[in-house]
């Protein structure tokens, strides 16, 4: 099959990590053509280029800046995204037939492109539904549900529902969710397809995971959280302050943040002015000193807005699961990622409004003996469950009955 894939996701080199470049190179190892159209920010200052990189085609697509950058801006940039790649793809691909298209959210605005490949090419879709928008920014009050903003993303929303043939959502809750809100969607075109990656060993090297803290300046002998992401409006930054204020003296824990996104300086701001001796706040690591770090701790830590009606699923828990690491997740009652967690025996959960049990489940996580076991439990699921081979299979049943994997 001839497969193109769109993203305003920053694919960098397809052998990266991650739950896009895992899936596609599952795609190329089983003989399909791969075509990645994905964006290149303006700053960069290079232009549109066509490429062939390890087997897959990339199209990087000159676009305007949509990250670090203010709201006007990047809501241009977005809005203007639809049309400059349905202009690169005429331009680069014209001569390619697709079998299928596949497309993440966000955005919801690529309705145009699926629409021109589908009819032009009589190709099946396929939804990868990571974000479900406009909803999401009317729960954290970014705009009305009685505006113009939100009827015109609405309506941009159900056309992209409208032509995907099949959406697979991140979990069971997302399938529900979906289905509730939008009465037309036939119910068997939307599926459980979840986020997923291609396993890696993680080595645990005793002498490896020791040097790494020691060179951040943190804590060998205490049990030591780590949360590493996007800090911005929808990890509800300011639970988690409280939650770091809850634990400023408890002398068994150590809690490393890193990360960036619009609500990083409310807790550098934090860090500054309460300078907590059992916490650091990092803003930018080597990669490589990342991903150590973060598999040299003991407790993968997740936050999401106590606001959110629609049922988030953290891509992150996948890298912690990865290092056999116990999720301690703080969320909303409506997303079932918790219910996921407790269920496989892989960690806690509160409502990301509760300290005291927040502090309850850190007290529990400070049981080594617990902590392997749930963290063998978290690489066990995640091996069982959430494996780009699960993923693949899914997507490709649609189109080959008989397809191995």
């Amino acid at each position: 099959m001839n497969i193109i894939f769109l993203s305003i996701g920053k694919l960098n080199h397809i052998e990266d990590k991650g739950i896009y470049t895992d899936l596609l190179r599952k795609f190329r190892d089983n003989n399909h053509k791969v075509y990645v159209v994905s964006p290149r920010e303006k700053r960069l200052n290079k232009p549109t280029e066509y490429t062939s990189e390890n087997g897959i085609h990339m199209l990087r697509v000159k676009i305007g800046n949509i990250t670090k950058t203010n709201v006007l801006e990047k809501g241009i940039s977005t809005l203007r995204i639809e049309r400059l790649f349905l202009k690169a793809i005429k331009k680069y691909l014209e001569n390619v037939t697709f079998d299928l298209v596949i497309y993440s959210t966000p955005p919801i605005t690529f309705e145009k492109v699926i629409s021109y490949i589908k009819k032009k090419n009589n190709a099946k879709s396929y939804l990868l539904l990571k974000d479900i928008f406009p909803q999401n920014a009317v729960d954290l009050n970014m705009f009305s549900k009685k505006g113009f903003i939100y009827k015109y993303f609405r309506a941009k929303e159900k056309k992209l529902y409208d032509l995907s043939d099949y959406i697979g959502c991140m979990s069971e809750a997302n399938v529900d969710f979906v289905l509730k809100n939008n009465p037309r969607i036939f119910q068997d075109k939307v599926e459980v397809c979840p986020n997923s990656i291609e396993p890696i060993k993680i080595d645990n090297n005793r002498y490896n995971l020791e040097k790494i803290r020691r060179k951040y300046n943190i804590p060998i002998e205490k049990t030591v959280f780590i949360y590493g992401g996007n800090l911005g409006k929808p990890q509800g930054v300011d639970f988690l302050i409280k939650c770091l204020k809850a634990n400023a003296s408890n002398h068994k824990v150590f809690f490393v943040i890193s990360g960036s996104g619009t609500e990083y300086d409310k807790l550098q701001e934090y860090f500054d002015r309460e300078q907590p001796t059992n916490a650091q706040l990092f803003s930018q690591l080597p990669k490589e000193d990342y991903e150590l770090l973060a598999n040299s701790c003991d407790v993968g830590l997740v936050f999401l807005d106590n606001r959110f009606t629609i049922p988030n699923f953290p891509s992150r828990i996948l890298s912690y699961m990865q290092a056999s690491m116990p999720v301690l997740a703080a969320t909303d009652v409506n997303t079932d990622v918790g219910q996921v967690i407790e269920q496989g025996k892989f960690g806690f959960w509160c409502e990301s409004d509760n300290v005291k049990k927040f502090n309850n489940n850190v007290q529990l996580l400070c049981n080594i003996e617990l902590r392997e076991q749930m963290g063998y439990n978290a690489r066990r699921y995640l091996e069982e469950n959430y494996t780009v081979e699960h993923s693949y299979k899914i997507i490709m049943s649609h189109f080959n009955k008989n397809e191995k994997g």
